[in-house]
């Protein structure tokens, strides 16, 4: 088969998919049409928000679908007058079958882990939460399920003790471009060869809610320090701080562990000049950037500036 016969639908949402998007362009790849979101008021103003990927597609001169209802008939009739035979996704949504099973050449996503561990919603923050030492990468061609279609290619990438959600994001972006040009290269070459997933998981990468991402100022250290690092930047840790009759939500960006023996309760507040320190279990979390309610982001040095700890104050 030749470049030229290919013909691709692609769908996704986020920036992560635009630079997958970008390198199927690069490599002269021929898009018949792209799928993403509708668009969402958003801010004060309830302006729409167009997706990333829409206003990428939109620059390249792309054809753009949005379909509310990917069941819709007039949406799969413009599906098929695209005349697509492959389908990539990357960070979009939940098929129904008869769109994933449309193309001749079938229907593959990429998901930012090494399948099977963290399917689900949030592979990259758990990740790191979970203090994984290596993720990656996978393709796989979509069936009935969330993330279980037997597994085409997958490419690993070590993660930094220190490195952030943010960080972690990029990087996997640009490893996962890669993986689709290899392939899409594969089915090319007619040459795929599918590994199927255990339908069994250990790790999963649930939503993220407001729920799991609050710190338990009674976990251990290095537990606490991941959780943070694998909520940056978005959507971010949170602790509750008690000043007296205050309860202030906290939301944490950057902190630093560092191993300590001490006989503080969890939460106990060691508050200097220059810092602010957490005791927990192992040690001390010390808070480098932060933001309270109704204040912007800042670091220690800047909030004790014009903020009075009340003397029995404590994370909770």
């Amino acid at each position: 088969m030749k470049k030229e016969d290919i013909r691709i639908v692609f769908m996704g949402t986020p920036e992560f998919a635009v630079t997958i998007l970008d390198g199927l362009l690069q490599k002269k790849y021929t898009i018949a049409g792209v799928i993403t979101a509708p668009g969402r008021p958003a801010g004060r103003g309830q302006k729409i928000h167009e997706s990333a990927v829409k206003v990428f597609s939109k620059s390249k001169g792309l054809t753009v679908l949005q379909p509310a209802n990917l069941k819709e008939v007039s949406f799969l009739n413009d599906l098929k007058n695209l005349k697509a035979n492959l389908q990539i996704v990357v960070a979009f949504r939940m098929l129904p079958k008869v769109v994933w099973q449309m193309p001749a050449l079938g229907t593959f996503n990429l998901h930012a882990s090494l399948l099977p561990d963290y399917r689900g919603a949030a592979p990259i923050n758990w990740a790191i939460i979970n203090g994984e030492k290596e993720t990656g990468v996978t393709t796989f061609f979509i069936d009935e399920k969330i993330d279980t279609g037997a597994v085409i290619l997958q490419s690993k990438i070590d993660i930094h003790p220190t490195e952030n959600a943010g960080e972690l994001h990029d990087k996997l972006m640009h490893l996962g471009s890669e993986l689709v040009l290899k392939t899409i290269k594969t089915i090319e070459d007619e040459n795929v060869k599918t590994t199927t997933q255990p339908l069994k998981e250990t790790k999963t990468a649930y939503k993220l809610n407001k729920d799991n991402c609050k710190v338990d100022w009674t976990s251990t250290m290095d537990r606490i320090y991941n959780l943070v690092r694998g909520l940056h930047p978005y959507p971010a840790a949170w602790g509750l701080l008690a000043n007296g009759e205050d309860l202030l939500n906290i939301k944490l960006y950057e902190v630093v562990k560092h191993s300590e023996a001490h006989e503080f309760k969890a939460g106990h507040l060691i508050i200097s000049k220059k810092a602010i320190k957490v005791a927990v279990k192992g040690g001390f979390i010390e808070l480098i950037n932060f933001k309270f309610p109704g204040k912007r982001q800042m670091d220690a040095v800047s909030f004790l500036n014009g903020f009075t700890f009340d003397e029995n104050a404590k994370m909770i």
